[in-house]
């Protein structure tokens, strides 16, 4: 990202940017962490007061997370409404920073630590864009209704913050924009149009207990049984049309001696398309009911299957709404000479409650590479995550380029 003009937009503000970005990083925000997210809250809200920006704090429905927050920044009634979205949580407990020397640290045009990447970045340049928009665009700045919601519990839920949107946003919010790292490479941008769905599932396998010699052929093995499951589950995964199954735990039996009567597994399956989504769901939860694994004595009793969904985000699918709004960053990046396309992303974002109430875009936040990974050691290929300090001026001209022409365009 090397446009002449880019320097002269954003350099003024830098500085001030990249300081705020420090002292987010430095503030231990794990999900869980209580404490340390709303403290993030608080650094957050007092950057934006410059701005004049009025900060409202929310707990969460559950009071192992923090607060989510709101700065809103009205504008006249009649004033076109722009969301800003990003989160406060990290995926990294204090810990494991502490056991990875994971902290802030420069190294040529990067900088290393938690959330450089996701989200800190992201909120670093709302701020970048925001400020720079107000320099260089005021009458537009002005006349904007800016609302900014940073969700407490990202990295877990995003229903409780869904609510809190659609609850605090009008119903015609000419953007929902969402601040996670662009997924470019070079000087190319990459936003995000469409988002896999993910839901979760326990798979629960009740067989029949034996004595694993005197009695083997009376027991039915509920570890073979939720073998036999797991492999038939992982057979969905088509990385052509989704879906994709990842089973993330299993643990069955107590000893060896005994033929095991309980197992039980727990995995995720996530697609693109709804209808992919919906049929592998339906696919997954028929399981229930009894399993194909029996005793081997006269009785056959057959291992019994009950399958829970847990949970579940939908697809962010593709949509007009999306579209339309790509369209002015696109145009944007022709005329500062940035090649920037668009990208289905396989990880979960706000995006996914927010697409089919408002216009959303997401990777509006700065390049990066390596989220959620905190060890350091080259020699077997890990790397901590990290953010691309070149990219933040040209990506805050981006958005404050197509800003301009989006608010300035006429609704359709």
């Amino acid at each position: 990202m090397n446009t002449p003009s880019l320097t002269q937009v954003c350099e003024g503000n830098w500085l001030v940017t990249k300081e705020f970005l420090r002292k987010m990083v430095e503030i231990n925000s794990f999900t869980t962490n209580v404490e340390g997210v709303n403290r993030m809250g608080e650094a957050v809200a007092s950057q934006f007061k410059a701005l004049g920006f009025v900060s409202d704090f929310v707990a969460h429905a559950s009071p192992e997370y923090g607060r989510h927050l709101v700065l809103s920044r009205p504008a006249m009634a009649d004033a076109p409404t722009v969301a800003l979205i990003a989160h406060l949580d990290t995926v990294f407990p204090a810990e494991e920073e502490a056991r990875n020397n994971f902290r802030w640290r420069e190294e040529g045009d990067r900088v290393y630590g938690p959330g450089t990447n996701d989200i800190k970045g992201g909120i670093a340049l709302i701020f970048l864009t925001l400020v720079t928009l107000r320099d260089e665009r005021p009458e537009l700045f002005h006349a904007t209704n800016w609302v900014i919601l940073c969700n407490a519990c990202e990295e877990v839920d995003s229903q409780d913050f869904g609510r809190l949107c659609q609850a605090r946003l009008p119903v015609n919010t000419r953007a929902c924009l969402i601040f996670e790292a662009d997924g470019g490479e070079g000087d190319d941008c990459s936003l995000v149009t469409e988002r896999n769905g993910r839901a979760t599932f326990q798979v629960d396998v009740h067989g029949r207990g034996a004595h694993a010699g005197g009695q083997h052929m009376r027991g039915a093995n509920a570890i073979v049984q939720i073998g036999r499951i797991v492999e038939n589950l992982e057979r969905l995964t088509n990385y052509e049309t989704g879906p994709t199954v990842n089973v993330g735990r299993i643990q069955g039996g107590t000893v060896i001696n005994r033929v095991p009567e309980m197992a039980s597994a727990e995995l995720e399956m996530r697609a693109f398309s709804c209808l992919v989504f919906k049929a592998a769901k339906k696919h997954i939860l028929s399981w229930t009911g009894a399993g194909d694994v029996h005793s081997r004595d006269e009785d056959a009793i057959p291992c019994q299957i009950h399958v829970t969904q847990l949970d579940e985000t939908p697809p962010w699918p593709h949509n007009p709404g999306s579209e339309e709004l790509f369209a002015f960053w696109q145009s944007a990046g022709r005329d500062l000479k940035i090649d920037t396309g668009s990208e289905r992303r396989g990880g979960l974002s706000d995006g996914n409650v927010l697409w089919n109430i408002f216009p959303t875009l997401d990777g509006l936040g700065p390049r990066g590479n390596h989220s959620h990974c905190s060890e350091n050691d080259p020699s077997l290929g890990k790397e901590q995550e990290f953010a691309d300090l070149t990219s933040f001026m040209p990506k805050a001209a981006l958005n404050v380029r197509a800003l301009s022409a989006m608010l300035a365009a006429p609704l359709s």
